[in-house]
Formats: structure tokens, sequence, C-alpha cells
């Protein structure tokens, strides 16, 4: 029997303030990389919610998003741990306020960093993926679909119960 193909879906929020790009630097298996604040969907959740949820844990500010940047599929494989994962991200753009010094970082995040698209452009050998530069390339060209295109049924969130 084949087992069932599952691509592990994602979120990240893309945030720009005066011409930088918000980053957090995280601890990964292959060291220290830079990502944008992004993590897994959670049970219960729409993408969005997930977009916001993820970017308060890893940068401690309240995300707001404005647009789908974009939706995104790429694989990566980690020979060391036998692993080889396709991701279905789903990336927001917005604003943020300020970060809550009262609220720390989840515990992989080591900082949080404002970055010009030249500084992340330059510093690609440390992104965590491919899709760290490319959600910001296309937010910076405009990319904006807008929130609803997502569509959510309500069973997400109370699911139906057959009788």
């Amino acid at each position: 029997m084949s087992s069932r193909w599952k691509p592990s879906v994602t979120v990240a929020a893309v945030i720009e303030s005066n011409g930088r790009f918000l980053l957090v630097e995280e601890h990964t298996p292959e060291g220290l990389r830079l990502n944008n604040p992004a993590g897994h969907l959670d049970p219960g959740e729409s993408p969005q919610q997930g977009a916001v949820r993820e970017a308060l844990e890893e940068t401690a500010r309240i995300f707001v998003p404005d647009r789908l940047v974009g939706i995104y599929l790429a694989r990566f494989q980690r020979p060391s741990r036998d692993e080889d994962v396709t991701y279905l991200r789903f990336a927001y753009g917005g604003s943020a306020g300020e970060a809550d010094p009262a609220r720390a970082l989840d515990t992989s995040i080591v900082r949080t960093l404002w970055m010009t698209l030249d500084e992340v452009r330059a510093s690609r050998d440390r992104h965590r993926s491919a899709l760290v530069l490319q959600c910001i390339e296309d937010f910076a060209a405009g990319r904006r679909f807008p929130l609803d295109m997502v569509f959510c049924d309500p069973t997400v969130f109370e699911p139906e119960v057959k009788r």
C-alpha cells in the first residue's frame, strides 16, 4: 500500500516599512538562517490567521495583512535526516506595529532584523529557503491579491459531524 503525499502547509508574513523588510534569524538543523516570519498552519485556523499568529510568535509584533502576495510550492531535501518535504506556502503582505518588549520570541528565534531588498538579496546563502527572497521580490514587484482569494470553509473552525 502506498502512502498518500501530503505537502506541509506553511504561512508567511512579508512586512515592509521605510524600504526595509522584517526578517527573523532562527536556529535550524542547517545552522542560523534568515526567514520571513513564518511557520506551519495549525488546525482550526485560516492561512491568514496563521500568518498573523506566526508573526506575533516570531517578532512580538501584531501583523495586519492587507494582501495575499502569493501561493508557493517548494521542495526541500535534508539528507542528514532522510527528509524530503514539499511545502505549500501562503504569503501575506501587510504592516506590523512596534514589538511588545514584554513578549518573548519563539525559542528558535535569535532576533528580528530589518533589511533592505539589496541586503536580503546579498544574504541569499543564509536564507532558510529560496521562498524567503521570492516572497519579498513578489511583494516589492507589487504582487497583490485580495485577502478573500483564499476561501476558508466554516468547517475549518467547526467540523461538520456526519451522523
